[in-house]
């Protein structure tokens, strides 16, 4: 697979399907990245890939996903 060096991954080619030994390599990386705690966009920025592909690999290494960061609206209080 083009974009692993010494074992580590890299940028993976646009497009090309990730399959077999190459796509365990790339999913032992993805999930350790994200224990890590590395976010899905910061991964997926990293492989050139989509948020989607990351998610995807998260989710079938039954993975357990963070929620979402950031604020949190909160519904307007009433009592005063």
């Amino acid at each position: 697979m083009d974009g692993h060096e010494g074992g580590f991954v890299t940028v993976l080619k646009k497009g090309v399907r990730v399959t077999g030994a190459d796509r365990d390599k790339v999913s032992s990386k993805v999930t350790t990245d994200y224990a890590n705690g590395k976010s899905i966009r910061d991964i997926a920025a990293e492989l050139g890939r989509s948020y989607g592909f990351v998610h995807r690999l998260l989710s079938e290494s039954n993975q357990p996903l963070r929620s979402r960061g950031g604020a949190t609206r909160r519904r307007p209080s009433t009592a005063r």
